[in-house]
């Protein structure tokens, strides 16, 4: 029976491509796994930043900023959530993390990139229940002096007991 040799054959190939993967759940090269050996924590000054936005068209629509970093320094470790405030004319309001979001430690290698996005609501224009916000900033774990500022273009933000949104926690990027 012909049949048996080829199923043997697949289950063969199948083996063997699977014993070629590397399940070490590093997200790839550049982001390590947090139970190896890590370095200090990430100093801001020492990533590059690019920002990309879902702009949320209009009030009661979600919108998305991601914020991609990648590491210009020596290898250092990221433990927790970015530090996200959004500033209007009256003040400052910071940004909670996202519901049932868990903080990842990961090791970020030189060259090696992370990030991490804000999600929001987009307020009405002029509304009580709106945050005019002018601009947002944001710092990392292990070096909450240092912040980045970036101009918020994004319209106003819904607020109902503060601001509706929130922001994930370091996601690796590459394969």
């Amino acid at each position: 029976m012909r049949t048996f040799p080829f199923a043997l054959a697949a289950a063969l190939a199948t083996t063997l491509l699977l014993t070629g993967c590397d399940d070490d759940k590093t997200g790839g090269d550049d982001v390590k796994n947090a139970d190896r050996k890590s370095g200090s924590a990430c100093a801001l000054g020492d990533m590059g930043v690019e920002v990309g936005a879902g702009a949320a068209p209009a009030a009661g629509d979600t919108g998305t900023v991601t914020v991609t970093l990648t590491n210009k320094g020596a290898q250092c470790a990221l433990k927790g959530f970015p530090g996200v405030d959004l500033h209007f004319e009256d003040g400052t309001t910071s940004v909670s993390p996202d519901e049932g979001a868990k903080a990842q430690s990961l090791t970020l290698a030189e060259g090696g990139t992370t990030s991490f996005t804000i999600t929001y609501v987009r307020g009405e224009a002029g509304s009580a229940e709106s945050l005019d916000v002018h601009k947002a900033s944001f710092t990392l774990p292990g070096d909450t002096t240092t912040a980045h500022e970036l101009e918020w273009t994004y319209g106003e933000v819904a607020r109902k007991n503060g601001p509706q949104a929130s922001v994930s926690g370091f996601e690796t990027s590459g394969d």
